[in-house]
C-alpha cells in the first residue's frame, strides 16, 4: 500500500496535469483520467457533466500560465480532496483569478 506521501505526491502530479491539459486543450488527457461521472462548475457556476466539460476544451481560449496557488490535499480514508485557487494570465499580460 502506497505511503500518504506517495499518494499526495501522486495527486499533486495529477492536479499539475489537470492544469496543463487546460492550457493545451488536451481533452484527451481528460478523457484519459477523470471518471465517467466527473462533474465540474463552469465559471458561471453551474454544472456540467463530462462530456460537456469535454467540450468546453474543445474551443479555442486565451488562457496561458494556468496555476492553482495554496494547493491543499486532505485524505480522508480512500477519498482525497484538493482545494486549491486557480489563476491564470491574460492575453494582455494581467492575471485573472
Amino acid at each position: 500500500m502506497p505511503t500518504d506521501a506517495k499518494v499526495i505526491e501522486t495527486l499533486e502530479a495529477l492536479n499539475r496535469g489537470y492544469l496543463l491539459a487546460a492550457e493545451k486543450r488536451d481533452v484527451g488527457w481528460y478523457a484519459e483520467h477523470l471518471t465517467e461521472d466527473y462533474m465540474a462548475t463552469n465559471p458561471d457556476g453551474s454544472l456540467v457533466d463530462k462530456a460537456g466539460f469535454l467540450a468546453r476544451f474543445e474551443k479555442p481560449h486565451s488562457m496561458t500560465n494556468l496555476r492553482a496557488p495554496d494547493v491543499k490535499i486532505q485524505l480522508v480514508g480512500d477519498v482525497a480532496l484538493l482545494h486549491a485557487g486557480f489563476e491564470d494570465t491574460k492575453p494582455v499580460g494581467s492575471t485573472g483569478k
